[in-house]
């Protein structure tokens, strides 16, 4: 082999050598950076999915968590009534009954005029405006829904106009309740003969056919007597809060 075949030989090698090492180093940082990039939009997929899914299983959960609060509401009218019907039972002895009362859940849209907060537009279906309704939140009695130019408007509690056959204590002294464009109500026409005292809780008596027996409205922080009756100031156990959803009782029996 001659010097120039020899040096051709070298040079050859050492090309190689130097294309394989520098490829190598090359290669390196750009796989390093390719399998980086990889890393990243996969955990990028990943967490918008998780995100999709997590949206969607609170939105099935509220969904779900509606649907039980309905049902639970109903249920516990149903109880109400149940056992108002069993006190009547055991007085009378020969009583029957069913338990059939209905709500429906409705939506506040708006206060009636700026400045008085106890009245508010709701949202509601099958509103028939010769009838008032019971007005519920969270169990206790809130109001009564009447109707305004054919439109269903909620008297809250406070509103003077709203009232409703009430007990008052154990011993289920009559009165009725009414609003006093104030934070408390006013329980008015209870006999003087029965007697009732600081603390007596207040139920609705179901009477009034607004609402069934035995939902709770409040709690009796003074007493007065006048004209033959006595008249009870309450602390409601709801007043003011203007919630967005209440139920509205359809039916009673």
């Amino acid at each position: 082999m001659n010097k120039q075949s020899l040096g051709f030989a070298v040079a050859l090698a050492i090309l190689v050598g130097g294309a394989l090492y520098f490829t190598n180093l090359l290669q390196s940082p750009i796989i390093h950076l390719n399998l980086a990039l990889k890393t990243s939009y996969h955990n990028m997929l990943e967490s918008i999915q998780h995100s999709i899914d997590e949206h969607f299983n609170q939105q099935a959960t509220i969904q779900d968590l509606q649907r039980k609060n309905h049902f639970y509401e109903k249920e516990l009218l149903s109880l109400h009534q149940i056992a108002d019907e069993y006190q009547k039972l055991l007085q009378e002895h020969n009583s029957s009954f069913t338990t059939t009362p209905q709500t429906t859940l409705v939506r506040t849209l708006s206060y009636v005029r700026f400045g008085d907060p106890h009245r508010v537009w709701i949202e509601m279906d099958k509103f028939d405006p010769k009838k008032v309704y019971g007005l519920l939140y969270r169990g206790y009695a809130a109001g009564i829904v009447v109707g305004n130019n054919k439109r269903p408007i909620a008297l809250l509690n406070g509103d003077v106009k709203s009232s409703y056959a009430v007990n008052v204590g154990s011993s289920m002294a009559p009165g009725i309740v009414r609003g006093n464009n104030g934070r408390r109500l006013i329980v008015e026409f209870i006999p003087t003969w029965i007697p009732i005292s600081v603390g007596d809780e207040v139920l609705t008596s179901g009477l009034d056919r607004i609402f069934m027996a035995g939902l709770k409205v409040g709690k009796v922080v003074s007493i007065t007597k006048a004209s033959g009756y006595q008249s009870a100031v309450i602390e409601p156990y709801f007043y003011g809060k203007n919630p967005a959803y209440f139920h509205v009782i359809t039916q009673v029996r």
